[in-house]
C-alpha cells in the first residue's frame, strides 16, 4: 500500500558544481547586485561571491545554451535546446519568471541580445535557416522574423547607437540588419581586400557606425557601415570567442587563454595571460569574459569561472570549477565525512566538500574514469577506468597504492565490502573480480554468471554475498569471496543488503512504469532509515520513491535540473544530502533532503514553479486512492468532440471533389428558392456536458446556448433572439462584467471564440488560431478587457487574450487532463486558475507564457477532480467544488479546509455580494455565507414547487444542476436535463425553457391541422410541443425504451411511436395514453406512417429491412414489404394510399403496393407523375440536386416538401438546413443554407400550413422552429447566404485585357531566364584560343619598337579631357505600368504632383515642370499603389511588389509604406502572399492597411502598418481577386472584387468575416467577374463588371444594375471623398456621346462622359482619380492624361510604349534626343531636356531596331517581319524601304561615312546596301557563314570592317563591303571601332557574371570617351564597368529599377546620359552620368 502514494519528504537543490563552458559563449555576467549569473545543464545560477550562496532558476525543460543580460542588469534572458525550445526572461533577484517566449524556434535558441532600452530582444535559432527573431518580450509577442543565414550564427548584437539596426556574425559571414515595419533586411559585410573572408565569432557595436568583431584567426576586424576598414592583427593568437563592451572599453577573450583589455577606440590597454597564472594550465581556453569596473569575470572551456581584480591581475581568483570534456559517470561518497568524490572522462578525480560547497582536492589520472568507491574506513579510494584497469589512491594525499589491469573493457562499477576486506570490480565484459584489500589487492575470485555488461553491485551486510545487475536487466547472486553463483533463491531470502543501488529486484519494482520494459533508469540509492529511494534516469529527472516499493508504477516526487542523462546518484553518509551527476552536462548537483517532520515548518518549499510542469505525469499525485469518478463526470470526460469532417474542411473537400465532378453540370440549374426561413424559437439548453453557461443580461433577459446557437431569451415576451455566428457546437459561455457582452467557444478543427453583443447579436471580436478540437471554458477578467480560454487539445491549452484587439497575450499547456473551468482573478488581471480532472492550478502570466502551480493539498486531502471554482474576497482566496460534493477553500495555492456541500459533484458555484451559491448533482441550490461557514438556505428543485406560469413540465425531481446564476431577485438554474428554471427567493420555481435530455433525438411529427408537433428521443420520452406563440412543452410521457420515429394520424387523434427495441405503440394524441402496441421486430423502428385520408393503414419500417403494414381498425398486420437490402430510412404514401415509396441505407429507392406489400418497379419518369401524400425521400430524380459535391463524406438525413410542392427542405450530417426549389433536378442544385444545429440534423418537417419548419438536432437534442417567409413577404433584411456547390460558368463575357490580367504570372528578377534564345558556351566559360605569337612561342620584349597598338575605340565628340563616369543617377523614366495594374495613378499635393509606378520604381511627377523623383527601395516589380487619404498621414504611399515564396526572406513579397516627398521608407511589411501583392488599400483612419496576394488562396491581410503588425489574415477566394478596398468611412469594413465574386468583409478582433454578394433580389442577375469598386453613402457599394454594367449593392444584397455604364469592362472606379461623386473608367470606342471616362452623381444615376483625345481606335482606362476640377486617367496604352472637368480638355502628362520589349534604341549624334522602337509597332522620339515625347510614328508592325545616320538626318528602322525603312528626320517621310528577309531584323547600322547600311537579321545574315545608289536599296553583298542569329553590329572607324555578335556567344569580324570573314587575330586586334555595342569579345569578358547560368547580358555600350562601359542584363540590372575589362568578373557598380530583361542601352552624345530600355516593363530609363572630378 505504501507505494501507492508518493513519499512525503522532499529534496531542495542546494548547490550546483560546474559552469557550462563547452559549446557556449558570452554566458557569464555581473548583475546589478554584484552577483554572478551563468548557467549549467538546465538551471540558471545566480551566485553571490560575498555570501557564497547560489540561487537557481528552474523554468527550463532542457539544456540552456544562451544567456543575455538586460541593460539594467537585473533581468536575464535564457534560451534552451529542444524540439520546441523557448526563451525565459527572469529576475535574477527573485529567480521568478517574468516572461516566456515560445512557439517560434525549433531545435534550440543559439544567441540572445537585448536592445539599448531593454524593450526588445533578438534571438537566433538553431534551425536550418538560423532564424532571427525580434520580440516585444514583455508582451511575449514576436515582432519580426527572417532567415538568418545558411550556416551557424555565433553572435548577434543590437547597434546601441542606431535605432532598429543589428549585427550578426558566424561561419564565414557578418551581416548588418535593419528592422523596418515587420521586415528584417540583411546586408552582408564586405570583406573586400582588407581582410580574409573568414568565420567571425563575436562582435560589439560602437559609435559612428563602427563594429568591432573577433575572428577565428585571432584578428579583430573593424567595420564601418558594412565595409571592413581595418584589421587589428594578432590581437590573440587563436580564435576570439568573447567580446564584452563596457563604459571603459572592450574586453576580449580567446582560445589562447588570454584576456585583453582595449580602450574605447580599440587601442590596447593590457593583457592577462591566464595560462601563466597560479591556477592556470596549458590549453586553457576562454569562452566568456565580462568587464565591470575593476573586476573581470572569465569563463573557460573547462567549466571554471575566474574573477580577476584589474590592479592585481596576476592573481586570478578561481570561484567555480567543474568537470569538463567527456561524460561524467563516477560518484562515491565518503563513509564518515560530508565529502563526495567524482571522476570523469576528463581523467580527473575530484573531492568536494558538501558543507563548504567547494572543491578540496583534485588529481589527474592517465585514463578516463568510469567508477569510484571509498573503503569503509575512508582511507582508500578505488577508481575504475575506461581501459579496464583500476587504481587505488590514498584519500588524504591522492598518492597511488596500486594500479591493476586484468580486463580490457571499462570498469563500470566497483564497491568495497562492508567489512572492508574485499573490493568487487564489475567490468563491461560481464565479469566481476574480487580483490583482497589487505593482500595488496590480490585477486581472490571472479563471478561469471552474467551475459551482459555489469551495471550495479551490492554487498550483503555480512560481506558474504554479492548481488549484481547487468545490461539485460538480470539480477544475479554470488557467494563471496569465491564468486560461486547462488542457484537456490531460498538461500538469499533472509539476506540483509548493506546498500541498495540495484535497479532490478522486488524491493524496487515500483520505480518502473507499469506497462513498459524500458531500461532508462541509470542509478538508484536506498535510504533505509528514511525509507526513501532516489533514482536517476536518462531524461534528467531525479525521483523520490518510498522504499521498499514493490508494485510497478509507484507514485513519486520528481525534480528536474539536469539536462539529459543523470548517470549516478548517491545519499551522503548521514543522509543529509543527495548527490547527482549529469553525464553530458558535467555537473554535480547537491540536493538537501527534507524529511517529513520538517515539512510542516517548510511551507516555503511550495511546489516549485516551472514551466515544464514538473508534475506533468502526475508524479506526486496521490491519485490511486481517489474514489471512482462520478458517472456523469465520467461520461463527460469520454466526450471527445472530434469530428470526421469539420465545417472548416468544406472548401478544400469541395475543391477535391469538383475535379472529379467536372461533367454533369452543363444543365441550366434552377435558381435557389424565393422563400427563406428565419430561426424563430429553440427548445433546448445544453446542460448535459456544460456548466455555468447561463446568465442574466443587464436588461434581465437570459442568455445561454444550445447546439450552435447563442440564445437571448426574453421571459416577459417569451421570445428569443439568436447569435448565429458559430458553425458548430458551442461548449461554453461567459458573461462580460458589464453584462451586455458574452463570449462563446465552439468545437472545430481551429475552434473560435466569439464575443458578441446580447442586444444586437452582432459579433465584436472573433478569436481563433490557438486551440484545437474545441474551446471548453472561457472567462472574462474583472475589467472586461481580457479573456481566458481553455481548449480540448491533448495539452488542454490555456490562452489569455486581449479580445478587443484579437491578440493572444499568453498561452501554455494547461494539463494533461481535461479542464472544466477557467477563472480569472478579479483583483489581479495577470492571475487565473484552472480546475478539472484531478487537479486545480493557479497561474500567473509571464510574457507570452503562463506559469502554473498545482494546488498544494498537504495532509488535508487528495488531489480531487474539480468541477467548479470561484475567487473569494481577496486575491489570495479561492473556492472550488469537487466531484465528491466538497467545497475546497484555498489560500494562495494551499488548501486550508474543505466543507461538505452536496451529495455528488458540485457542478456550479457563483460568488454574490455577501456569499456564495452552489448547485450540485443532488438537485439542490444552496446559499452560503461569505466564508462557507454556514449554509443559509437551500432550495430543492421539485415538481411540487413548479409555479403555474411554467412553460413545460419537470421530468424528474432533483435534476442534476449544471449552472446557477443570480440576478433580478431570482436564482436562475440550468439542469442536465436541458431545463432552465427560475427560482424565486421565496420558493416557487418557474420553468422557462426545456429540451430533450441526453441521447439522440430522431422522431418528429407535425399535427395535421394544429400548430403542434411531437418528438420522441433516445431519452425515453415522447413530448408534445406547442409551436404557437406560447412556445412550451404541452405534455410528456416516459416510454420503456427510446424511440426514433412518430406520426400523427390524419385526423390528429392518434399518435404512433416506433421504439428502439422493434416495438411500436399507438397513443391517444391528447392524453398520450396507450391505445395499442405491437412487438414484431428486433431492430430499431426507423419510420412510421399513417396512410392518407382516413388513416386506414399504418406502415412501420424497421432497421431489419422490412416494412410491416397494419390495418389500424382491426389492429392486424396485413402485409410485409420485402426486398430491401439494407435498413429502411424513409417511407412515404401516395395520395391514394395505394403505393409506398421507400428509401434504404444502401441508397435504394423502392416502391411497394399497399396493403399487401408487393414490390413494384416504377420507371423514374412515372415516379415523378405520381402525386405523393408526403415527400420525405432523399433519393430519386426529383431531388437529385440536393446531394452536395461531397456526398461521399456527408449524408442527407431528412427532407420534407411543402404542401404546395414548391420548396424542399433538407437536413444533413454537417448540421446544415437547406432549402431547394422543387423539383431539384440536375446535380448540385442551388440552395439557401442555414447553420444553427451543430452536427446531424436528424429530421425536418413543415407544419400543416407551411408557415413553419421544425428541425431536430440529433446530438444537440434541440428542437428548432423556423418561420417560413414567402417570396413576396420580405422585409429588407440581409437574408441568408445562397450558395451552390459549383459556381455557374457564366461570368458576364470575355475580355482579352481581363483574361490577360487574370492569367499573368509574375516572375521575380532573381529567377528570370534569358530573353533571347541563345545557345552555346557563355564567354567566361569558353577556352581561350592562343594567339599566333603564343602558338609560335614568340616572346615579345616588354618595350617593343613595333608601332603602339591602336586605340580600341575612336573617341569622338568628347572635347574635354577624358573623365571616367563614377555613377549613374536616375533622372527620368518614360513609362507607366497600365497594362496589367490598376488604380495606380494618384494626385498628391493638391494636384501639383502625380504619383504612379513602372518596373520597380515609384515615380513622383510634377505636372507643371515634368520633373520626376523616385522611390527605389523595392527590389522587384511594383504591382499596386495607393495613397493614404487621412489628413494625419499626408503624402503617405503604399506599394506592393512581386516576390517569391513567402519565407520572410528578402525575396519574399512585401508592401512598402513611404513618404512620397522625401522618399523615406516608413515601414516594410513582408507578407505571406506568395508570388506577389496585387492590391493595397488604407483604412479610413489611415492606420490600417489591407493587402491582397497572388497566392493560390488569394489571401487577404490587414496590417497595423506603423508597427508592422499583422492583425488578421484569411484566404480570400479560390480565384483571382483584382481589387480590395476599405470603405472610405470605416476601419473594419472592406469589399473585394475579382473573378466571379464580390465579397463584403468585416474585421472583428483578429478575425475576418465575409459575406458573398447576394444576387437573388433581382431577377436573372448572375455573378459576373467584378473588376472595380466604389462606395456611396448609406452602405451602398458599386462594382464594375467585365460586361460594362455597374452593380449597386445595399449591404451585401444586389439592389440595382446600371446596365452598360460602359461598352466594355469597367476597369477603374474612384470615390471622391469631398463630394461623393464617382468616376468610372472603362474600355470603349470613342463616340459622340460616349467616352471611356465618366463622372457620376453619388447614386450612379446621371453621368457625364469625357472623351480621351488619344486618336486610338479604342480607349482602355486602367486607373482614374479626381482632384480639384481635374480627372486623372491612366490607360492601357501607358498614357497618363489629365482631363479638365469644365472644358473636357485633355492634357497628356506621361507617355510610354504600350507593349514590350523595347528592343530598338538610338541616340542622336549631337542633340539630347533619342529614338525607341518596340513591339507595339511604334517608333517614338523623346526629348530629354523637355522631358517629353516629341513624336511617334505608327509603323503597323512590331519594330526591332532603329539607328541614326552619323549626321542625324536619316533614321533606319528594322522590323520584326524582315522589312526595313529609312525615314528623313526633317519631314518624317519615307526615303526608302525594302524587305529582303522573312525574319526579324535585329540590328541596323550606318557606316561612319554614311555610305553603307548594314542590316543584321535572325536569318544568320548581314546584308550590305550602298546608300549612294539612291532609295532603290539593292543589296550589294552579304556576310557568309554567320553561325547563328545576329544580335549586335559595330562598324570600324574607317568603315572597312564590321564586327558581328551572334546568338551562340561568338563574335566574328567581316570586311566591308565584300562580306569576307576576317580570321587573323592580330589584324582584328589592331582595328579601331567607331562604336562598341557588342557583349562578346575579350575586351568585355569581365561583364559576364558568375550567376549567369540561365540569364544573359543582353546589351552593352561603350561611352564616347572610350573608357566606360554600361551593360543591361536579364536580371533587370544596369551595370557600369571600366573599358576595356578583359579580366573575368570585373568590378562594377549596379543600378536597379528595371523589371527583368534590360534589352538595350546607349550613351547620349557627350556622355551626358545613359538610356536603358526595358523588356518586361516597356519603359525607358534616363540616367544622368556623374563624372569624376579632375
Amino acid at each position: 500500500m505504501a507505494a501507492r502514494s508518493a513519499p512525503s519528504c522532499h529534496l531542495r537543490l542546494e548547490w550546483v558544481y560546474g559552469y557550462r563552458g563547452h559549446q557556449c559563449r558570452n554566458n557569464l555576467y555581473y548583475t546589478a547586485a554584484k552577483e554572478i549569473v551563468y548557467f549549467v545543464a538546465g538551471v540558471g545560477v545566480v551566485y553571490s561571491p560575498r555570501e557564497h550562496r547560489q540561487k537557481f532558476y528552474r523554468g527550463h525543460s532542457d539544456d540552456i545554451i544562451s544567456l543575455a543580460l538586460h541593460p539594467e542588469r537585473v533581468l536575464v534572458a535564457t534560451g534552451q535546446v529542444g524540439k520546441e525550445p523557448y526563451i525565459c526572461i527572469w529576475d535574477s533577484y527573485t529567480v521568478q519568471t517574468i516572461s516566456v517566449l515560445k512557439d517560434v524556434h525549433t531545435h534550440g535558441v543559439a544567441c540572445l541580445a537585448f536592445d539599448l532600452d531593454g524593450q526588445r530582444l533578438v534571438s537566433v535559432g538553431l534551425d536550418s535557416k538560423n532564424a532571427v527573431c525580434i520580440w516585444d518580450w514583455k508582451r511575449g509577442k514576436m515582432l519580426s522574423m527572417a532567415p538568418g543565414h545558411t550556416d551557424r550564427i555565433f553572435d548577434i548584437s543590437w547597434d546601441l547607437y542606431q535605432p532598429n539596426k543589428l549585427v550578426s556574425c558566424g561561419v564565414k559571414h557578418i551581416k548588418f540588419w535593419s528592422l523596418c515595419g515587420n521586415a528584417l533586411t540583411p546586408k552582408r559585410g564586405v570583406f573586400g581586400k582588407t581582410g580574409d573572408l573568414q568565420t567571425i565569432l563575436c562582435l560589439a557595436c560602437a559609435r559612428d557606425e563602427l563594429t568591432y568583431s573577433g575572428a577565428l584567426n585571432g584578428d579583430i576586424y573593424v567595420w564601418k557601415g558594412i565595409n571592413l576598414i581595418r584589421t587589428i592583427q594578432g590581437a590573440h593568437t587563436a580564435g576570439i570567442f568573447s567580446m564584452n563592451a563596457c563604459e571603459e572599453g572592450f574586453a576580449t577573450g580567446g582560445r589562447d587563454g588570454c584576456i585583453r583589455l582595449w580602450d574605447l577606440t580599440f587601442k590596447p590597454i593590457t593583457v592577462i595571460d591566464l595560462r601563466e597564472a597560479d591556477q592556470g594550465y596549458k590549453g586553457l581556453s576562454v569562452r566568456s569574459v565580462c568587464w565591470r569596473g575593476d573586476h573581470i569575470l572569465v569563463g573557460t572551456q573547462d567549466s571554471e569561472i575566474f574573477e580577476i581584480v584589474v590592479h592585481e591581475r596576476n592573481k586570478p581568483f578561481l570561484i567555480m570549477q567543474g568537470h569538463c570534456d567527456g561524460e561524467l559517470w563516477a560518484l562515491a561518497v565518503h563513509p564518515t565525512k560530508p565529502l563526495a568524490v567524482t571522476g570523469s572522462d576528463d581523467r580527473s578525480v575530484r573531492i568536494w566538500s558538501l558543507v563548504d560547497h567547494a572543491l578540496i582536492a583534485r588529481c589527474n589520472m592517465e585514463e578516463p574514469i568510469r567508477s569510484a568507491a571509498v573503503n569503509v574506513d575512508g582511507i582508500h579510494l578505488a577508481l575504475g577506468m575506461k581501459d579496464g584497469s583500476f587504481t587505488v589512491l590514498r584519500v588524504r594525499d591522492m598518492t597511488e597504492v596500486v594500479h591493476i589491469k586484468d580486463r580490457k573493457e571499462a570498469i563500470h562499477e566497483l564497491k568495497y565490502s562492508p567489512d572492508g576486506t574485499y573490493l568487487a570490480v564489475g567490468c563491461n565484459d560481464s565479469s566481476v573480480d574480487i580483490y583482497g584489500v589487505a593482500q595488496r589487492y590480490k585477486k581472490f575470485g571472479e563471478c561469471v554468471g552474467s551475459l551482459s555488461f555489469i551495471t550495479h553491485l551490492d554487498w550483503s551486510s555480512d560481506s558474504r554475498y554479492l548481488q549484481t545487475n547487468d545490461g539485460n536487466g538480470k539480477r544475479l547472486f554470488y557467494r563471496m569471496p569465491g564468486g560461486k553463483e547462488v542457484a537456490n533463491k531460498e538461500e538469499i531470502k533472509g539476506v540483509h543488503w548493506a546498500s541498495w543501488t540495484c535497479v532490478s529486484g522486488l524491493e524496487v519494482n515500483g520505480i518502473w512504469p507499469k506497462y513498459s520494459d524500458v531500461n532508462d533508469i541509470n542509478s538508484v540509492d536506498g535510504n533505509y532509515i528514511g525509507q526513501v529511494l532516489v533514482t536517476a534516469d536518462d531524461y534528467g529527472i531525479i525521483k523520490l520513491f518510498r522504499y521498499p516499493c514493490l508494485r510497478k508504477g509507484a507514485k513519486f516526487k520528481k525534480y528536474i535540473g539536469h539536462s539529459a542523462h543523470v548517470t549516478n546518484v548517491r545519499w551522503s553518509h548521514d543522509y543529509q544530502w543527495v548527490i547527482s551527476i549529469g553525464g553530458a552536462d558535467h555537473s554535480v548537483f547537491q540536493w538537501k533532503f527534507i524529511p517529513e517532520r520538517k515539512l510542516k515548518d517548510a511551507l516555503h518549499i511550495a511546489p516549485q514553479e516551472s514551466l515544464a510542469d514538473s508534475n506533468s505525469d502526475e508524479s506526486d499525485s496521490d491519485l490511486s486512492d481517489v474514489p471512482e469518478l462520478d458517472s456523469e463526470i465520467e461520461q463527460e470526460t469520454q466526450l471527445t468532440y472530434r469530428r470526421q469532417v469539420y465545417k472548416e474542411d468544406l472548401p478544400q473537400l469541395k475543391e477535391q471533389y469538383k475535379e472529379k465532378q467536372k461533367s454533369g453540370t452543363s444543365k441550366r440549374r434552377e435558381r435557389a428558392p424565393g422563400n427563406s426561413i428565419r430561426l424563430h424559437f429553440v427548445h433546448g439548453y445544453r446542460g448535459y456536458d456544460c456548466r455555468s453557461n447561463l446568465f442574466y443580461t443587464q436588461t434581465g433577459e437570459i442568455v445561454y446556448h444550445v447546439a450552435a446557437v447563442g440564445v437571448v431569451y426574453n421571459r416577459q415576451q417569451n421570445t428569443q433572439r439568436f447569435y448565429l455566428g458559430h458553425d458548430d457546437d458551442i461548449l461554453c459561455l461567459a458573461m462580460h462584467p458589464v453584462r451586455e457582452l458574452v463570449a462563446t467557444g465552439q468545437v472545430g478543427r481551429d475552434p473560435s471564440i466569439h464575443i458578441w453583443d446580447t442586444e444586437t447579436t452582432k459579433p465584436l471580436s472573433i478569436l481563433k488560431g490557438y486551440h484545437q478540437y474545441g474551446v471548453c471554458a472561457v472567462d472574462f477578467s474583472a475589467d472586461g478587457r481580457r479573456l481566458a480560454s481553455a481548449g480540448l487539445d491533448d495539452g488542454h491549452t490555456v490562452v489569455l487574450w486581449d479580445w478587443k484587439r484579437g491578440e493572444r497575450l499568453s498561452a501554455t499547456r494547461g494539463s494533461k487532463d481535461k479542464i472544466f473551468v477557467v477563472k480569472m482573478n478579479p483583483y489581479v488581471p495577470d492571475k487565473l486558475m484552472t480546475a478539472g480532472i484531478k487537479h486545480i492550478k493557479f497561474w500567473r502570466r509571464a510574457g507570452g507564457g503562463l506559469i502554473g502551480r498545482k494546488g498544494y493539498v498537504g495532509t488535508l486531502g487528495k488531489n480531487e477532480t474539480m468541477m467548479s471554482a470561484v475567487y473569494g474576497w481577496t486575491e489570495e482566496m479561492a473556492f472550488s467544488g469537487t466531484s465528491t460534493g466538497d467545497v475546497c477553500i484555498w489560500r494562495d495555492i494551499f488548501l486550508v479546509k474543505t466543507v461538505k456541500a452536496h451529495d455528488g459533484p458540485v457542478f456550479s458555484m457563483h460568488a454574490l455580494e455577501k456569499g456564495f451559491v452552489t448547485g450540485g448533482k443532488d438537485g439542490v441550490v444552496a446559499l452560503w455565507d461569505d466564508s462557507f461557514e454556514r449554509c443559509l438556505k437551500t432550495y430543492a428543485i421539485k415538481r411540487a414547487a413548479l409555479a403555474p406560469g411554467s412553460k413545460g413540465l419537470l421530468l424528474e425531481d432533483n435534476p442534476s444542476i449544471r449552472a446557477i446564476s443570480l440576478g433580478h431577485g431570482h436564482i436562475l438554474v440550468g439542469t442536465k436535463n436541458g431545463e432552465i428554471l427560475e427560482v424565486d427567493k421565496s420558493g416557487p420555481i418557474t420553468l422557462l425553457v426545456q429540451g430533450h435530455m441526453e441521447g439522440e433525438v430522431w422522431g418528429l411529427a407535425t399535427h395535421p391541422y394544429l400548430p403542434i408537433c411531437a418528438t420522441v428521443s433516445d431519452d425515453k420520452t415522447l413530448r408534445i410541443w406547442d409551436l404557437s406563440p406560447s412556445h412550451c412543452m404541452l405534455a410528456v410521457r416516459k416510454l420503456k425504451k427510446g424511440g426514433r420515429c412518430c406520426c400523427f394520424s390524419p385526423d390528429g387523434k392518434a399518435l404512433a411511436v416506433g421504439l428502439n427495441d422493434g416495438s411500436f405503440l399507438m397513443a391517444n394524441a391528447d392524453t398520450l395514453e396507450d391505445l395499442v402496441s405491437f412487438h414484431h421486430r428486433k431492430d430499431i423502428i426507423s419510420d412510421i406512417r399513417f396512410s392518407p385520408g382516413s388513416g386506414k393503414y399504418l406502415a412501420v419500417a424497421s432497421h431489419d429491412s422490412f416494412i410491416d403494414i397494419y390495418n389500424v381498425m382491426s389492429s392486424k398486420r396485413v402485409g410485409i414489404c420485402k426486398g430491401a437490402t439494407s435498413y429502411i430510412t424513409h417511407v412515404d404514401w401516395d395520395i391514394r394510399g395505394k403505393l409506398l415509396q421507400v428509401n434504404t441505407g444502401a441508397k435504394e429507392q423502392l416502391f411497394f403496393e399497399a396493403p399487401r406489400g408487393k414490390k413494384q418497379t416504377v420507371p423514374s419518369g412515372e415516379a415523378e407523375k405520381i402525386v405523393w401524400a408526403s415527400w420525405t425521400s432523399v433519393l430519386g430524380l426529383c431531388c437529385e440536386g440536393i446531394w452536395p459535391v461531397i456526398g461521399e463524406v456527408m449524408d442527407i438525413t431528412a427532407s420534407c416538401l411543402t404542401s404546395d410542392k414548391t420548396v424542399l427542405a433538407t437536413g444533413d450530417d454537417l448540421g446544415f438546413v437547406k432549402l431547394f426549389r422543387y423539383p431539384a433536378k440536375g446535380k448540385f442544385g442551388k440552395f439557401k443554407r442555414y447553420v444553427a444545429h451543430s452536427t446531424h440534423v436528424t429530421n425536418v418537417r413543415w407544419t400543416y400550413d407551411d408557415s413553419m419548419l421544425v428541425t431536430l438536432g440529433g446530438a444537440d437534442m434541440s428542437l428548432m422552429v423556423w418561420t417560413n417567409e414567402m417570396e413576396g413577404y420580405r422585409e429588407k433584411r440581409p437574408c441568408d447566404s445562397e450558395e451552390s456547390d459549383i459556381d455557374s460558368e457564366e461570368d458576364g463575357g470575355y475580355d482579352s485585357d481581363v483574361t490577360r490580367e487574370n492569367e499573368i504570372s509574375y516572375t521575380i528578377r532573381a529567377l528570370s531566364t534569358n530573353i533571347r534564345p541563345m545557345f552555346g558556351i557563355k564567354p567566361h566559360l569558353q577556352q581561350k584560343e592562343p594567339s599566333t605569337d603564343e602558338r609560335q612561342g614568340v616572346v615579345r620584349p616588354p618595350v617593343s619598337r613595333a608601332p603602339p597598338q591602336p586605340e580600341k575605340l575612336q573617341t569622338n565628340n568628347v572635347g574635354k579631357k577624358k573623365r571616367p563616369i563614377e555613377d549613374l543617377v536616375l533622372e527620368l523614366v518614360f513609362g507607366y505600368r497600365g497594362r496589367d495594374c490598376r488604380n495606380n495613378v494618384h494626385y498628391l499635393n493638391d494636384g501639383d504632383d502625380i504619383i504612379y509606378h513602372t518596373a520597380s520604381v515609384g515615380i513622383l511627377h510634377n505636372v507643371a515642370t515634368g520633373t520626376q523623383s523616385f522611390y527605389q527601395e523595392h527590389n522587384d516589380d511594383i504591382l499596386c499603389l495607393t495613397v493614404n487619404q487621412h489628413p494625419k498621414f499626408i503624402n503617405i504611399v503604399a506599394t506592393g511588389q512581386v516576390g517569391d515564396s513567402a519565407d520572410m526572406s528578402a525575396t519574399a513579397p512585401s508592401v512598402h509604406i513611404w513618404d512620397a516627398v522625401n522618399k523615406q521608407t516608413l515601414s516594410i511589411l513582408r507578407c505571406y502572399h506568395s508570388k506577389g501583392v496585387c492590391s493595397v488599400s488604407f483604412s479610413a483612419t489611415g492606420k490600417l492597411l489591407l493587402s491582397v496576394g497572388l497566392d493560390p488562396e488569394h489571401t487577404v491581410t490587414i496590417w497595423r502598418w506603423q508597427e508592422g503588425a499583422r492583425i488578421a489574415s484569411r484566404a480570400g477566394h479560390s480565384q483571382r481577386i483584382f481589387v480590395a478596398e476599405f470603405r472610405p468611412d470605416s476601419d473594419s469594413q472592406f469589399v473585394s472584387v475579382g473573378v466571379k465574386h464580390v465579397k463584403f468583409w468585416t474585421l472583428a478582433g483578429r478575425a475576418l468575416l465575409s459575406k458573398k454578394g447576394l444576387l437573388s433580389a433581382l431577377e436573372d442577375a448572375r455573378m459576373q467577374t467584378m473588376l472595380a469598386v466604389a462606395f456611396g453613402a448609406n452602405n451602398l457599394t458599386f462594382t464594375g463588371t467585365v460586361s460594362g454594367d455597374v452593380c449597386v449593392w445595399k449591404d451585401h444584397v444586389l439592389c440595382r444594375i446600371v446596365a452598360r455604364a460602359h461598352n466594355g469592362p469597367v476597369f477603374a472606379m474612384y470615390t471622391t471623398l469631398r463630394d461623393g461623386l464617382i468616376v468610372t473608367g472603362g474600355k470603349e470606342r470613342p463616340s459622340k456621346e460616349g467616352g471611356a471616362v465618366k463622372l457620376w452623381d453619388q447614386e450612379l444615376r446621371r453621368c457625364r462622359a469625357f472623351r480621351l483625345e488619344t486618336g486610338q481606335a479604342s480607349d482602355c482606362v486602367r486607373s482614374v482619380c479626381r482632384g480639384k476640377g481635374k480627372i486623372l486617367v491612366g490607360t492601357r496604352n501607358a498614357e497618363i492624361i489629365e482631363v479638365g472637368e469644365k472644358n473636357a480638355a485633355c492634357n497628356v502628362l506621361v507617355n510610354g510604349h504600350v507593349d514590350g520589349p523595347v528592343w530598338g534604341l538610338a541616340t542622336h549624334p549631337s542633340r539630347d534626343f533619342f529614338l525607341s522602337a518596340a513591339e507595339d509597332g511604334t517608333v517614338r522620339l523623346w526629348d530629354i531636356a523637355d522631358r517629353k515625347m516629341l513624336n511617334k510614328v505608327n509603323l503597323g508592325h512590331a519594330a526591332r531596331t532603329v539607328c541614326y545616320s552619323p549626321e542625324g538626318d536619316m533614321v533606319a528602322i528594322g522590323m520584326k517581319n524582315g522589312e526595313f525603312i529609312i525615314l528623313l528626320v526633317s519631314s518624317l517621310k519615307i526615303w526608302g524601304k525594302k524587305r529582303d528577309r522573312r525574319c526579324a531584323i535585329h540590328d541596323i547600322r550606318f557606316s561612319p561615312d554614311s555610305r553603307f547600311l548594314a542590316v543584321g537579321s535572325s536569318e544568320n545574315s548581314v546584308d550590305f546596301y550602298d546608300l549612294t545608289l539612291g532609295p532603290t536599296l539593292n543589296r550589294i553583298s552579304y556576310c557568309k557563314d554567320i553561325p547563328s542569329f545576329v544580335i549586335q553590329m559595330d562598324f570600324s572607324a574607317d568603315g572597312r570592317h564590321l564586327q558581328v555578335s551572334t546568338g551562340c556567344y561568338k563574335r566574328h569580324v567581316y570586311e566591308v563591303p565584300s562580306g569576307k570573314h576576317l580570321m587573323d587575330q592580330a589584324a582584328i586586334d589592331r582595328i579601331t571601332w567607331a562604336t562598341w555595342t557588342s557583349v562578346l569579345g575579350d575586351e568585355v569578358m569581365g561583364i559576364w557574371s558568375r550567376h549567369a547560368e540561365k540569364a544573359d547580358v543582353n546589351c552593352a555600350c561603350v561611352s564616347h570617351s572610350g573608357i566606360s562601359l554600361v551593360t543591361g542584363d536579364d536580371f533587370g540590372m544596369v551595370k557600369l564597368f571600366d573599358f576595356p575589362c578583359p579580366e573575368k568578373f570585373a568590378k562594377h557598380k549596379r543600378f536597379l529599377g528595371h523589371s527583368p530583361h534590360v534589352t538595350n542601352i546607349r550613351f547620349t552624345s557627350g556622355d551626358r546620359h545613359v538610356i536603358s530600355a526595358g523588356g518586361d516593363d516597356c519603359s525607358l530609363f534616363v540616367w544622368k552620368c556623374v563624372h569624376m572630378p579632375h
